[in-house]
């Protein structure tokens, strides 16, 4: 196989939840870029919309696939209807949501609300994917992960949590799914200046630390996490199974 064939995503339809902006919307772009139809998800048709004119004035095809990925009948239905008109070869579990508090006043339904768009969510779409996935004998699920799967930090335990248990969900998806000839892999990124992290890249006193604390001593950039997930979702990736490979700048790597 030739190097370029390696990496090539032509012929491939990748359905990316939460993908009308943010991380999702760059990994769209991404894998785009290198071949692949994409199938966006959201639950705002607007701004799926305005995602897919972009990304279609770029050259890329694009559909839209509008629905809540933690409401299961929806996920089941969207995933049939994106079915009907062509396999989903991969899928990028991206969507997510972050609520930052002191633990003890962490409020129950932020608690609730975390746990079914990190975590049930994952569950919901790549089950219903990975039925047609393993009746063909083959796909790949890419599940968004965090640096917080290993690490902790004050105010956000519960963040942490759903992170943590994505980590294990993967390898727990690859122990099952790869002898199907499906790869479940994680992409665990690091501090990326995304609106997700808007109020902590404006805070000079955290941004001080964070550069400090990174041996690439900077924030990440969104594009930088395309290089991993086109290699996750691509042939090069053939015997990758269970892996979570971190994008941090060698934040987990020192102390």
């Amino acid at each position: 196989m030739s190097e370029p064939a390696l990496f090539s995503l032509k012929g491939k339809r990748a359905l990316i939840t939460g993908a009308s902006r943010g991380i999702g919307y760059t990994l769209a772009q991404g894998l785009g870029r290198y071949g692949a139809e994409i199938i966006l998800n959201g639950r705002d048709p607007a701004h799926l919309d305005s995602a897919r004119a972009r990304l279609e004035g770029e050259g890329i095809v694009t559909r839209g696939s509008v629905f809540d990925v933690t409401n299961q009948d929806q996920v089941i239905a969207g995933v049939e209807a994106v079915e009907a008109e062509g396999p989903i070869d991969i899928l990028i579990n991206n969507a997510g949501i972050q609520f930052r508090s002191p633990l003890d006043q962490f409020p129950r339904a932020e608690w609730d609300r975390l746990i079914s768009t990190n975590l049930s969510s994952v569950f919901f779409v790549a089950q219903a994917v990975s039925k047609g996935m393993i009746t063909r004998g083959r796909g790949k699920i890419i599940n968004i992960c965090s640096v917080q799967s290993e690490l902790a930090r004050p105010g956000i335990a519960p963040y942490t949590a759903t992170k943590g248990a994505v980590k294990m969900l993967t390898k727990g998806m690859a122990t099952d799914w790869a002898r199907h000839g499906l790869q479940i892999n994680g992409l665990a990124p690091g501090y990326f200046e995304t609106e997700m992290n808007a109020a902590l890249v404006a805070d000079p006193a955290f941004s001080s630390w964070l550069c400090q604390r990174t041996p690439a001593a900077r924030w990440g950039k969104s594009e930088e996490l395309v290089g991993a997930a086109v290699f996750l979702a691509s042939e090069a990736s053939s015997f990758v199974n269970g892996h979570i490979l971190t994008v941090d700048g060698g934040l987990t790597a020192s102390v």
